[in-house]
């Protein structure tokens, strides 16, 4: 699962690390606390004039299929399993032909022991950007206007047994974001490639390989409310229970 996430680069960043283009005009808000029905930065690629290019959007994070009567069917799909995607009037058009990838800086989970959770930031070592695979669709509002969502793609974690962080992260959920490489984002990203299933296989084949390459340390209960902001949310912190 993947359900609150950072981020918080400058676009020239992410048009660098995501080697896309970027509209001059294009705003992003820094947030170290991103959650769901809130607007975020997507990868995507179209054809354009005969010629493929790679872009950054920004899209309401909870999928809303063109054929929905109301924007709030979006808040519940901030999150599309990998299994049944494909089958899922929600997500299957998607599948096929509009494939995204998410960039964050890293993403919170929370680890249940007993009746209590501890939050963990989940990141590359480095600093660099994830791309989760996505979804995304375009839904016009009463008055005309066109609005852009998005979700993010999850499978089933790694096992407990698996070495260093996979069997972490095995401990802090049993749902897993789908991490990207930069071979897997540009298959994924494709509109030429209209088999979804077979890419869905392909990314989860390998997304233990990328995952592998993360750590995690806890962070301050403060990231639970989506009110609290900034990065303070992400230093370590040491619980007391």
């Amino acid at each position: 699962m993947c359900g609150r996430y950072v981020m918080a680069k400058a676009i020239g960043d992410l048009v660098a690390e995501a080697e896309a283009e970027a509209d001059a005009n294009l705003e992003l808000r820094q947030s170290w606390n991103v959650a769901p029905t809130t607007d975020v930065p997507v990868v995507l690629e179209r054809m354009i004039d005969g010629q493929l290019h790679r872009q950054i959007h920004v899209a309401r994070w909870g999928l809303v299929p063109g054929w929905a009567k109301e924007l709030s069917v979006g808040v519940r799909a901030f999150n599309a399993r990998s299994e049944t995607a494909s089958s899922k009037p929600t997500f299957r058009s998607a599948v096929k032909k509009r494939r995204a990838a998410v960039p964050v800086q890293g993403y919170y989970e929370w680890k249940k022991e007993g009746s209590k959770k501890r939050p963990f930031f989940v990141h590359r070592d480095d600093g660099q950007l994830l791309f989760f695979a996505g979804l995304y669709e375009w839904w016009k509002d009463e008055d005309g206007s066109w609005i852009l969502s998005t979700t993010i793609m999850t499978m089933d974690s790694p096992s407990s047994e698996e070495p260093g962080v996979l069997g972490e992260l095995a401990g802090l959920h049993d749902r897993l974001p789908i991490p990207l490489d930069r071979d897997m984002m540009a298959r994924w990203l494709d509109p030429e490639q209209e088999d979804g299933d077979g890419l869905i296989e392909q990314i989860r084949s390998e997304a233990f390989d990328v995952a592998s390459t993360w750590t995690m340390h806890e962070v301050d209960p403060a990231v639970g409310n989506v009110r609290n902001d900034g990065p303070q949310l992400i230093e370590p912190h040491r619980s007391l229970f």
